[in-house]
């Protein structure tokens, strides 16, 4: 009991210090008010050995980052962070927390969130919508192994960290309306993902993974609008998926024909791209190679010179004929004779 007194006694002191710094008193009256509205505090209660946390003396209002980190916290009260309205990073890293508190999602000024180092595995759930994250902890696909919905929507993220593809159990990834660049790769190593969604990320969002199409278990897929132009060969392999929305992105590849005639004609032509059935035509040969087929030509190729030159053909003897173009020549110069084996050209 002692111990908890003292330690309680220890984050008082320091709330208090924290609320003396920020506050001006009338010694007249004895109240107290806050001197400036707008000055947003630090508290740092890391490395205290809390195994929870004291009824706070500071306008919890005030606070812009709160450092809880090293310490014994087994929870976060819901009281608590749903009134740290102005709070910009909350650090919780190496405690003992088995949760998270939903009021986090109420955080509509959180940038950053630490909650590396807990025993969060246990966590199914993870609702951080409504902040204005930028990033996620780069760990987080190896601290929440058990994850099986990460709703992370109506933030800042530019990017989500490679980690997130060790989530081999989650089922439901929403990331839309935020300022996503790019997606991660190794997306199919997320095997029993059915609902993703990377809508509303405008602009910013231009291209899709290869790896997108190898999500084996994917049913729905939700990328409208993005600046997405092309749709990767390899959706052509997703079997289950049953609801594919891409309205509002300039989309060239699969066309606009091919859309009208619902998703299964977009698996179909996206599978037929990816095996080959959309090839140019291919290009006429020369009538040279034909002469030298037939033996009509007397030369030999030259392929792959040094100098990067195109493929040629010498001739081995070169002489003149007269009177080609005389009307009793035109005769010899038919398709079939020209075309035929035998050799009519000799002295």
């Amino acid at each position: 009991m002692m111990y908890e007194e003292q330690q309680q006694q220890q984050v008082m002191m320091r709330m208090v210090e924290l609320n003396n710094n920020n506050k001006k008193g009338d010694e007249r009256s004895g109240r107290r008010f806050i001197e400036d509205e707008e000055r947003l505090n630090i508290v740092d209660l890391s490395g205290m050995s809390l195994d929870s946390l004291p009824k706070p003396s500071l306008n919890l209002t005030t606070i812009c980052k709160l450092n809880l980190s090293n310490n014994n916290l087994q929870g976060i009260p819901e009281s608590l962070t749903a009134r740290l309205l102005n709070v910009v990073a909350l650090d919780v890293h190496s405690n003992q927390l088995k949760f998270l508190p939903n009021s986090i999602g109420c955080l509509s000024k959180l940038k950053t969130l630490n909650v590396s180092g807990n025993l969060l595995q246990s966590l199914e759930e993870l609702n951080a919508n409504f902040n204005k994250l930028t990033k996620l902890p780069e760990t987080i696909g190896f601290e929440l192994i058990n994850l099986k919905k990460l709703a992370v929507n109506s933030n800042k993220l530019i990017f989500l960290p490679r980690s997130i593809t060790h989530l081999t159990s989650l089922r439901v990834l929403d990331a839309r309306l935020n300022c996503l660049r790019a997606l991660p790769e190794d997306l199919e190593n997320l095997i029993n993902l059915q609902i993703l969604n990377v809508s509303q990320n405008f602009q910013y969002l231009q291209n899709l993974p290869y790896s997108i199409g190898l999500l084996i278990s994917l049913l729905e897929l939700d990328v409208s609008y993005n600046k997405i132009t092309t749709l990767p060969d390899s959706m052509g392999c997703m079997k289950k998926l049953q609801k594919l929305s891409v309205e509002g992105n300039p989309l060239v590849l699969p066309p606009a024909e091919v859309f009208e005639q619902g998703l299964h004609a977009v698996k179909g032509y996206l599978s037929e791209k990816m095996n080959g059935g959309h090839k140019s035509p291919p290009k006429k040969k020369s009538w040279v190679g034909k002469l030298v087929k037939y033996g009509t030509f007397s030369g030999y190729t030259l392929r792959g010179t040094s100098n990067g030159e195109r493929e040629g053909f010498f001739i081995s003897e070169y002489r003149s004929i007269d009177g080609l173009a005389s009307p009793r020549h035109i005769g010899m110069f038919s398709p079939r004779r020209l075309f035929s084996p035998g050799r009519y050209f000799t002295r």
